[in-house]
């Protein structure tokens, strides 16, 4: 179209030119007769003739270039791919907020800093996720609706739905993110000898040679990484609590350097702080090519004291917990710390990869293998997410596909516990091989999450059973806990295949199944078999255990395929709870100006 434009302006400057020339040589010719006022008189029209010949040239090239650029606008403006309509309301907007009341002016300030620092880990994730600029990108997008559900995908792929495009004028999203060169082969990653090749806190690039190098995220990222180390550093000036302004220090310090084991020692020592903020690049899921690089994301907490007493007292059990797992002895010589703790807190704000997709409703941190061997791990309860996601989805589901002489048995307890425990259960378990292949999470690679999760999952239920019997927990029955355990894989197989959970789930889905521990009538409706669901647990708790010790990517790659699928019958049953339009996951009214900070 611009070829045309500038054609056409080109046939306008010659045609004028040609009638100059006529001009001329009329004016010649009229001087030679002597008659200058009739030459006066033609040539005012000529002038006349060439301004109005010139103006429509103007207004034609002008009209053309006009429509040119609404066409271009048109033709490269993302458009929502049909089928992806009845998505678009998959979320139930919640408003995050917490009691700030007794909370000292200083404190406030200091979250408001942490809110701000909070806003670059997610503008840094964008990066990581999708290479468009996300300004540029989002005004691209007409509709509201679908910018809103743009927006909460961080990019134009549906997280819940094994990150399909859904935008034109988009690619297949590329398993290895933004952190490798979209032209880069495993093979070639494979064979390439770099320094740092497997680290959390680079990214893969090409120099200008084309070799693959490594760029430190302290280096690719350096003037979000140092305004948001500033923030930080503000905000310890803020805090009442020595320890965690220590923490805040030398977690800023930690994104200036790429060194962030120091911060995640100083963050297990900080005990008594009513608030707190997970921050920097800490999970691995959006790596799917290999599950080495970290994600930015971040989570501003408020601490539920009365909440957080209740569960102090099962971090001690760990160690018991852990000699007493249905596998053989060498699969559980690892000591778990036993300085892990447990507490509640009311989060009011999500950043970057946490609130990409669905939304995480409890954390299990550090990640770091030898924090977690030596300390333990802190296990996050977000209570007043997860409250939202029972009261929205998981009760709707169960009166949905549960038979009704079990909906009783979902409750809030049961969904806080399972939630509560498969945190806990990240600690158990094995995290170096027994054969020399290094970590599990390097010798299992992009397959590592999907088997913790479901470790995380099944440990989890093995570990209330315990409990239990022990008379650690007193609260509700055992049918209380797996039959909420039931809705919940179907709350979480509605995440897709693309997320680590959601694996995980259809993984133990197709397992429960084959072992009988649920049943399904000729209504569509499930019942849960406590008896078989229990021999279930252990078979699988030791098949994980087996598979994560031995560093088997084989098997754990046979598993995924075979196992973490959705059959036809089960897909129809997640049909029923679309058309009974129940959300698939919740989205956030959330920050300063909800907090009235």
């Amino acid at each position: 179209m611009t070829t045309n434009i500038e054609q056409s302006s080109e046939l306008g400057r010659n045609l004028i030119k040609l009638v100059l020339m006529l001009l001329k040589i009329i004016e010649n010719f009229m001087t030679f007769l002597k008659i200058k006022t009739k030459h006066t008189k033609i040539s005012a029209i000529v002038f006349a003739a060439i301004t109005a010949l010139s103006a429509c040239n103007d207004e034609s090239a002008s009209t053309q270039a006009r429509e040119s650029a609404s066409t271009k606008n048109q033709q490269v403006a993302p458009q929502l791919i049909p089928e992806f309509k009845k998505r678009l309301n998959i979320y139930k907007e919640v408003t995050l907020s917490a009691d700030l009341s007794h909370l000292s002016a200083n404190q406030k300030q200091m979250l408001a800093l942490l809110i701000d620092a909070s806003k670059i880990m997610d503008d840094l994730f964008w990066q990581q996720a999708f290479s468009q600029d996300k300004k540029v990108f989002l005004a691209s997008i007409k509709d509201e609706q679908v910018r809103r559900f743009a927006e909460i995908n961080y990019g134009p792929w549906d997280r819940l739905d094994g990150d399909k495009v859904f935008l034109t004028q988009n690619n297949v999203k590329a398993h290895g993110a933004e952190f490798y060169p979209k032209d880069m082969s495993k093979a070639e990653f494979e064979q390439a000898t770099l320094a740092n090749k497997d680290g959390l806190y680079s990214t893969i690039s090409r120099n200008d040679e084309g070799q693959l190098i490594t760029i430190a995220y302290s280096e690719l990222y350096s003037d979000e990484i140092n305004r948001a180390a500033a923030i930080l550093e503000k905000a310890a000036t803020f805090a009442d609590d020595k320890e965690f302004a220590n923490y805040l220090t030398m977690r800023a310090e930690a994104l200036r350097t790429d060194e962030y084991q120091a911060s995640d020692f100083a963050w297990m020592d900080m005990k008594n702080n009513p608030i707190d903020v997970v921050i920097g690049p800490i999970e691995n899921y959006e790596d799917q090519l290999y599950g080495y690089r970290a994600a930015f994301e971040a989570y501003v907490l408020i601490k539920d004291l009365s909440w957080s007493e209740k569960l102090a007292k099962y971090a001690q059990y760990l160690p018991e917990l852990q000699k007493e797992l249905p596998v053989s002895k060498k699969y559980k010589a690892e000591v778990p710390g036993s300085d892990a703790d447990l507490n509640a807190y009311d989060v009011i704000y999500y950043g970057g990869h946490s609130n990409a997709g669905s939304k995480t409703i409890a954390i299990n941190l550090p990640n770091d293998e030898q924090v977690q061997l030596k300390k333990g791990t802190r296990r996050l309860q977000l209570k007043n997410a997860m409250r939202a996601k029972f009261d929205t989805i998981m009760l709707p589901i169960a009166d949905t596909l549960i038979v009704p002489e079990q909906r009783k048995n979902v409750t809030f307890t049961g969904f806080f516990a399972n939630t509560m425990f498969h945190e806990v259960a990240h600690g158990l378990g094995i995290k170096n091989t027994l054969n020399g292949k290094g970590t599990v999470r390097q010798s299992l690679k992009e397959h590592a999450s999907a088997l913790e999760e479901g470790k995380a999952d099944i440990l989890g239920l093995y570990m209330i059973r315990q409990l239990l019997e022990k008379g650690a927990i007193t609260e509700g029955k055992l049918e209380e806990y797996y039959t909420t355990f039931m809705a919940g894989i179907f709350r979480s197989v509605r995440f897709g295949a693309s997320s680590a959970h959601g694996k995980a789930n259809m993984v133990r889905f197709n397992y429960f199944q084959e072992n009988g521990a649920f049943s399904r009538d000729e209504q569509g409706l499930y019942s849960v078999n406590i008896e078989k669901m229990t021999a279930a647990i252990d078979s699988l708790s030791k098949l994980i255990l087996t598979l994560q010790g031995n560093g088997d990517y084989q098997g754990v790659d046979e598993l995924v395929t075979s196992k973490g699928i959705i059959s036809e019958t089960l897909a129809a049953d997640l049909a029923r709870l679309e058309a009974a339009k129940i959300p698939v996951d919740i989205v956030f009214k959330q920050g300063k100006q909800v907090l009235g900070l």
